[in-house]
């Protein structure tokens, strides 16, 4: 159902690396702009597989935290969810 993460993807998850100053306790304001960044990738047609997002953390090296990561991945997960169920009610027609 899911391709590997694109580009565009893997570029939006450098920003989010980019934007968190303190890896290890993420702030509100960061949490707020990740929200962004996973919406925008959903409203500009991309699409990602939340254990692609959780390999490419665990993976990109700066993310030494596990409770971090996972907040991330969660976040991801949870924008993905609330974006398939949104986009649902904008398929069902009025006629």
């Amino acid at each position: 159902m899911f391709v590997p993460l694109t580009n565009n993807v893997i570029i939006k998850l450098n920003e989010i690396t980019t934007l968190i100053e303190d890896k290890h306790r993420l702030k509100e304001k960061e949490i707020e702009e990740i929200k962004i960044i996973f919406r925008n990738i959903l409203d500009g047609g991309e699409r990602y597989d939340v254990d692609d997002i959780e390999s490419w953390f665990e993976n990109e090296g700066s993310w030494t935290n596990k409770t971090s990561r996972v907040r991330v991945i969660n976040i991801s997960h949870y924008i993905q969810d609330k974006y398939d169920q949104t986009a649902r009610f904008r398929i069902i027609s009025d006629d």
